[in-house]
């Protein structure tokens, strides 16, 4: 980010914390101003220009869409960013790891949509609480562009049953969605202005609709543990130490990349991903793949 200041400091308040687990989910937090904002969207859109065409091993968007942060030093810097850290700080406690970090992106007028589901179910990692999902808008998330709508107090439940649908609208790698109804008046919807951000808990569920705006809808989910969370799926997986430490060492840790798509990078990238399949790929049909292009 640049050193702009940003609109206001953010730290949690007992309070909010206290929400944070009574909801779920807690929204919206002022992290950048929305110069900075703009700043990074356009980074990010500079980026996707430059390198669209490039000769890389995967799609820009699966480079985009899974483990940003491993390849982007743009979604490293934004997760690692100190005023998003006390945020996570207030949930997690002082030592921070980054999981993973990914650009979800829905261009204007499109059907695009994330069905209603609960993170935890996929990540190999069983229903532990040692986690939290940061949501970053870059442009405004409105009900118009397809936002985030959380279902309040959800975390409460156990993983739920999911059916995968493999949707082509569905941006999820499975098109999974929670195999309950959902009624609309349960859903809040959490709108936010560039610069602002949102937290949610892995089992809250949560989903969004399609964007039906004139803007691209551009958010960074980034997906933050402490230490006591635990890959208990996958033979091995990977985390970022953020900040603190890691007293544990269920995680293998990496460093952010210095420099755009870089070899060393790119190599890591593949490791990873290879290693985090096991744990998403559970249950799934094996014909179909698991990191979609868009």
């Amino acid at each position: 980010m640049s050193e702009n200041t940003p609109t206001r400091d953010v730290v949690l308040s007992q309070a909010q914390s206290d929400k944070y687990w009574e909801d779920g989910f807690l929204f919206p937090l002022t992290i950048f101003s929305e110069k900075e904002a703009a700043e990074t969207r356009a980074e990010l859109e500079r980026i996707e220009r430059e390198w669209l065409d490039a000769d890389l091993p995967l799609p820009l968007n699966t480079y985009k869409r899974v483990n940003a942060h491993l390849v982007m030093p743009l979604a490293a810097r934004v997760a690692t960013d100190p005023r998003v850290l006390d945020v996570v700080e207030g949930v997690l406690g002082p030592d921070i790891m980054v999981w993973s970090a990914e650009f979800f992106i829905k261009e204007p007028h499109t059907a695009h949509t994330v069905g209603m589901h609960q993170d935890l179910t996929y990540w190999g990692m069983g229903e532990t609480p040692d986690q939290v999902t940061v949501w970053i808008a870059l442009s405004p998330a409105t009900v118009e562009s397809g936002c985030m709508d959380f279902v309040r107090g959800s975390h409460k439940n156990p993983i739920l049953p999911h059916k995968d649908t493999y949707s082509d609208t569905n941006l999820l790698s499975r098109g999974q969605e929670v195999a309950v109804d959902v009624a609309e008046k349960d859903k809040t919807h959490i709108e936010l202005a560039p610069g602002q951000m949102s937290l949610h808990h892995g089992l809250t569920i949560h989903g969004s609709g399609p964007n039906q705006s004139g803007d691209r809808r551009i958010g960074l989910a980034i997906r933050y543990l402490n230490p006591n969370a635990k890959q208990l799926v996958a033979e091995r997986d990977y985390a970022m130490l953020a900040r603190g430490q890691d007293g544990q060492s269920n995680f293998v840790h990496v460093e952010p990349p210095t420099k755009l798509f870089s070899a060393d990078a790119l190599t890591l990238y593949d490791r990873v991903r290879s290693d985090q399949s096991a744990a998403l790929a559970e249950g799934a049909i094996g014909s179909v793949p698991l990191y979609a292009s868009s």
